[in-house]
């Protein structure tokens, strides 16, 4: 996110995103309206992130889960409200590895699957110089950079870059010189060349 870290905290910018994602619960709403109102980055953030959110017609509903920290700070502030223990992230539950190395450089978090479309959702990084191979789409690829740098094939990407690829495209080269993070929507059924 293009917020200044010095004006707002990592609890702020989660509630951005959320609030962006449509992700926060009712009773929050306001609180992040008022909070955003007076500040032109946050509004500017939102703006730029809404339309890109939307554009993802795909994306299943179950990636809006709260991050990792943003769970645990929940998870105590209710457990103390309540006296009760606190709900341990979905994430922490599982004995699944958050991140899997598919290529060296490149490393995989799936997020979710729709066999019947053959679609997964996943977070992918690549590692400073890291090569993904050429491959033709076999459905639609959707692409948001979140961080970093990403060449595909002659287009430069920038954080808040989004780039949709239709079906039977080819990227003949996406690689990155420093290293890039990504939220992909894309077919399981591409073809590496």
């Amino acid at each position: 996110m293009n917020l200044n870290p010095v004006h707002h905290d990592q609890e702020h910018r989660d509630l951005v995103l959320l609030y962006a994602l449509r992700a926060l619960p009712p009773s929050e709403i306001s609180v992040v309206e008022a909070r955003t109102s007076s500040c032109p980055g946050c509004r500017r953030e939102i703006e730029t992130l809404r339309p890109i959110i939307d554009s993802f017609v795909v994306w299943p509903t179950d990636v809006l889960r709260p991050s990792v920290s943003l769970w645990g700070r929940l998870a105590r502030r209710i457990a103390e409200e309540t006296g009760e223990q606190p709900v341990l992230s979905p994430s922490r539950v599982t004995d699944k590895p958050e991140w899997e190395e598919a290529a060296p450089g490149i490393s995989c978090k799936l997020l979710a699957t729709d066999l019947e479309k053959n679609r997964v959702s996943m977070l992918v990084r690549l590692a400073p110089g890291a090569e993904y191979p050429p491959h033709i789409h076999a459905g639609v690829e959707e692409l948001y950079l979140l961080h970093g740098e990403l060449m595909i094939d002659d287009k430069k990407l920038y954080p808040g870059d989004y780039i949709r690829a239709e079906a039977d495209s080819v990227d003949h080269r996406v690689w990155s010189a420093t290293g890039c993070t990504c939220v992909l929507l894309t077919s399981t059924k591409d073809v590496l060349l």
